[in-house]
């Protein structure tokens, strides 16, 4: 039923105990399918009750009252959730935050989830996520707040676009797998041996 809510745009369900996986048809979430410019929602939809509403962005609490109606975040952090990370998540075009951090989350960061160019804050911390940081992340150019430490990925971080932003090496501790810049531990480059 959560799912079939067409208006929703604001999905907060951090520091619950919910547990079990995340469901597939959050991709179809209307809401973050598209670009709800401020002059084109709807005068039906009932805001004016809400008198401030605090949501966690880009790693600090802030406060939002008149444009509320412009924020488009998913806050599941802090649960028990588990198994893998839908990729139908990467529907969700006009999300502007994700934070799935701290939760038991396994298998790989979907591949196609740097089709969201419009997200600012993405926190996957503290799961046990494995593989690569897909190199389409690179396309994320709206990027500005990352967050992958304490998984369990390897690889070469990217090192174009948003990425060479993001020189804080924490955002990337705990995974002793991954290598390359803002890390100390340098890419192994391998080359091919013919027999």
């Amino acid at each position: 039923e959560l799912c079939s809510l067409q208006m929703l745009h604001v999905l907060d369900f951090a520091d619950n105990d919910l547990s079990g996986h995340l469901p597939i048809c959050l991709g179809n979430l209307s809401g973050f399918h598209d670009v709800m410019l401020y002059h084109k929602v709807p005068p039906d939809v009932p805001y004016a009750f809400i008198t401030q509403v605090e949501l966690v962005v880009k790693g600090r609490a802030m406060a939002y009252t008149k444009t509320l109606k412009l924020v488009n975040i998913i806050d599941l952090s802090s649960n028990h959730l588990q198994g893998d990370i839908p990729e139908e998540v990467s529907n969700l075009l006009a999300l502007g935050t994700l934070n799935l951090s701290r939760n038991q989350f396994t298998g790989k960061i979907p591949k196609k989830i740097g089709s969201l160019g419009l997200l600012e804050t993405l926190d996957l911390s503290w799961n046990s996520l494995s593989s690569s940081i897909p190199p389409a992340m690179s396309h994320m150019t709206s990027l500005n707040f990352l967050n992958l430490s304490h998984n369990n990925l390897s690889g070469p971080i990217p090192s174009t676009n948003q990425f060479l932003t993001f020189q804080d090496p924490s955002i990337y501790g705990g995974n002793p797998g991954l290598c390359g810049e803002p890390l100390p531990t340098k890419c192994q480059i391998l080359t091919g041996q013919n027999s």
